[in-house]
């Protein structure tokens, strides 16, 4: 496997997240529209820290004779991090909250629209 920083090297110059960035530092006080400077360097830093984070979870996956990356290879990499990986567990639980809950929705609709068929 490449190194994640020399492979971030093929990016430079390239933004991935300038709009998000910018809402981001203005909901954490910085000026509406913050310095291109301020956006490239945290965006850099964001894309590393991605990259990063993929490649130990891909290490992972390689250690358990996989191909491909599954989730519990992700919750692996941040298991030093207790706050990310309490985080990721809780959007994983909402993600399933979500799912059950569009389900239902679904079937009730289906129910409600085969009753208005039938009136």
């Amino acid at each position: 496997m490449t190194e994640p920083r020399a492979r971030a090297a093929r990016h430079k110059g390239q933004l991935n997240f300038p709009a998000d960035l910018r809402a981001l530092l203005y909901g954490f006080g910085d000026n509406r529209e913050p310095l291109p400077e301020t956006i490239k360097v945290l965006d850099e830093i964001v894309t590393d820290y991605i990259i990063e984070t993929c490649h130990a979870a891909a290490q992972s996956a390689s250690y358990s004779r996989r191909q491909k990356i599954k989730v519990d290879d992700f919750k692996f990499a941040l298991r030093k991090d207790p706050s990310k990986l309490g985080r990721v567990q809780e959007l994983l639980r909402m993600e399933k909250v979500l799912k059950g809950a569009r389900k239902a929705f679904d079937a009730d609709d289906d129910k409600v629209a085969g009753a208005a068929m039938k009136a």
